[in-house]
């Protein structure tokens, strides 16, 4: 099993950043290795939890892969947790979580995994605090696009268009 932690402090609210991360339907759209997801057996908020299984179909190099997940949503708590349903994982959990941090919210991203594949767990695992910290970087410019620049109050709404 291979752990690996990023944290970073963005200045954006806690519930901005949740709710991006949360929308795994727009991955597609700024995640570079992901082609395609598709998300399905929502639950309803029960004490301000919710879920929902997603897939992806991921690639990077000449390694194309599909997999899914089961996504907790803990609005109150400000966490999103991710387990394996299936894929070319042996095991796979991540967690994030969003705190408030002066004007902004500190991100801890905490991923667990192993490949089924040796050859794969081999190549994947030497470079995972790369792609951790690469991760939370189209993460970060995201929620630049979304909810304006480093440099614009936390606590300033998004335009109405999404622009920035």
């Amino acid at each position: 099993m291979h752990s690996t932690r990023v944290t970073k402090v963005l200045p954006y609210r806690p519930d901005q950043l949740f709710d991006l991360i949360a929308d795994v339907e727009a991955y597609p759209q700024f995640l570079p290795w992901v082609s395609s997801l598709r998300a399905w057996n929502r639950t309803e908020a029960k004490d301000g939890v919710r879920s929902l299984d997603a897939e992806a179909k991921v690639g990077f190099a000449i390694v194309r892969e599909t997999f899914a997940t089961r996504v907790t949503l803990d609005e109150r708590a400000k966490t999103i947790e991710v387990g394996l349903l299936y894929g070319p994982f042996r095991r796979l959990r991540n967690l994030w979580r969003f705190t408030p941090e002066g004007q902004g919210t500190r991100v801890q991203f905490e991923i667990d995994f192993e490949f089924k594949s040796r050859l794969l767990d081999t190549i994947l695992a030497a470079n995972a605090r790369h792609a951790a910290d690469r991760l939370i970087g189209c993460f970060e410019g995201r929620a630049k696009r979304l909810y304006g620049s480093a440099a614009s109050s936390p606590a300033t709404p998004a335009p109405a268009d999404g622009a920035a």
